[in-house]
């Protein structure tokens, strides 16, 4: 035995989606463009905002994360507030 943990899938779904939406968002990002982030953002949401988020992100495909980025970016594109 080589002592490794079992590789895990890349993407897979909760087999329990209620168990998934309440867990801790501990795990650290998935994919290699999030290694090139430099800075943790940490805000404070109701249980209620946060499912409705996480359920967001599964039907969509994504991880929350991702989703957030993306939304990020475009409510905040890179020219604004550059003056």
């Amino acid at each position: 035995m080589s002592g490794r943990a079992p590789k895990r899938g890349f993407a897979s779904r909760p087999a329990d989606p209620e168990r998934w939406i309440k867990a801790s968002d501990a795990s650290p990002p998935r994919d290699a463009d999030a290694a090139g982030f430099t800075a943790r953002l940490t805000i404070d949401v109701t249980p209620e905002l946060r499912g409705r988020i996480k359920i967001a992100a599964f039907r969509r495909g994504q991880t929350v994360a991702d989703m957030l980025r993306d939304l990020l970016v475009r409510e905040f594109p890179p020219d604004q507030g550059d003056t």
